[in-house]
Order: structure tokens, then C-alpha cells, then sequence
């Protein structure tokens, strides 16, 4: 019988590396469980990955329909709208908050919505792209978009539109220095930004509801 030989070599690398990512990816995913779950994890139940993800209730008002939904904890608001509900006008660009395309509204207030986990708009009222128009009556700034041009892919228009809206209610478009200042956050990679600043400045002085 041949004799079994045990090794101590160190671990390699790349093993090394890969027993770090997977340990990384686990305190991530254990980061974002609930309480509950993660009780059951530490008492080493069977189904502890299937209950570490388990789906949450979430009440929530979007384009001013009531939903009763059901989500997992790790779940961006961006994902719910576009994968969950198809409401795919919010866009998902850099998904990391840097290039607003996801901008959306909650409670009136501007959201990077890629940022935005999905449970903490409990109760609260989204509105998105989709919700500005009154059924065939454009809402004002996306009539003034038009007009003044100011898109061309149109990819990151959803966005600044929603950015545009929140701009003139906060205030803050009374020149157009201020607007560009405001409007900073969201990137158009055709360069439209004249134009975008026209439209929101022509929407700020005809006065509009918005």
C-alpha cells in the first residue's frame, strides 16, 4: 500500500485570492440580511442562503398607483422599476450615481435611484419618466425638451428631465450659471447641454405647474 503523503505548502496566489473574494462576497451578501436571517445562518439551519435573501414586503406609491410588492433586501430601486414593474424609462448607465440617468423622484425629491435600495422608499410616492406626462399631455419640461432640442441619443434625457423638474422646484434656476451648477449631476455624453439649460430656463419663465 502506498504511502499517503500530507503537504504544508502555503496556498498559492491565486487560491489565496480566490478564498478572499469568496469570503468578501459572503460578509457582503451576510451585510444586507435581516435579522431574522441572519439568526437562522448562525444556527446553521438548512435553507439558511434561501431565508439569507428572503423577500420583504414594500409599500410603495409609483406614478401615483399604490403597489404591494415583494423584494429582497439587496434590491436597488433602479432594479425594481426597470426589471420588476418594466417601467424602463428610468435608465441604469454607470450604476454607481455618477451619471444621473436613473434620477427619479421621491417624495418630490431627487433620487439617484441606482443608489436608492428599494426598501427604504416604504410608504413613500415615486415618480419616474413615465409618471410626468398626464396620460397624452406632455408634462412642460419634457414639451420644452423638444422644442429646444435638447437630446440626441436621448439615453441620458429620462434623467435629466427628472433633474430638470426637481431643479426649478428647489429653486434653483434663476440663471443659467445656477442651472448648470444644479444640473451637475447628470451627464450627457452628446454634449446637448446648452440646450438642456434653454429648455429648463424657458420652462422657469413661462411659470409652469410643475
Amino acid at each position: 500500500m502506498e504511502n499517503e503523503h500530507i503537504t504544508n505548502e502555503p496556498e498559492s496566489p491565486h487560491a489565496s485570492r480566490r478564498s478572499f473574494l469568496k469570503q468578501s462576497s459572503a460578509l457582503a451578501a451576510f451585510a444586507l440580511t435581516p435579522p431574522a436571517a441572519v439568526a437562522a445562518v448562525e444556527n446553521g439551519l438548512d435553507e439558511k442562503v434561501a431565508v439569507a435573501f428572503e423577500q420583504q414586503p414594500l409599500r410603495v406609491e409609483i406614478n401615483g398607483v399604490a403597489q404591494q410588492l415583494s423584494v429582497e433586501p439587496r434590491v436597488t430601486l433602479l432594479d425594481l422599476l426597470r426589471e420588476q414593474l418594466h417601467l424602463t424609462g428610468t435608465k441604469k448607465g454607470c450604476d454607481h450615481g455618477q451619471c444621473g440617468a436613473c434620477t427619479v423622484h421621491v417624495d418630490g425629491q431627487r433620487v439617484n435611484s441606482c443608489l436608492t435600495l428599494a426598501l427604504t422608499t416604504e410608504g413613500a410616492k415615486v415618480t419616474t419618466i413615465e409618471g410626468l406626462a398626464n396620460g397624452d399631455k406632455l408634462h412642460p419640461m419634457q414639451e420644452a425638451f423638444i422644442k429646444h432640442d435638447g437630446f440626441q441619443c436621448g439615453y441620458c434625457t429620462p434623467g435629466q428631465i427628472m433633474s430638470a423638474v426637481a431643479c426649478i422646484r428647489e429653486g434653483h434656476a434663476n440663471t443659467p450659471e445656477e442651472v448648470r451648477e444644479y444640473m451637475s449631476g447628470n451627464i450627457c455624453r452628446c454634449g446637448a447641454y446648452a440646450n438642456i439649460v434653454e429648455a429648463i430656463m424657458d420652462v422657469k419663465k413661462k411659470g409652469g405647474q410643475l
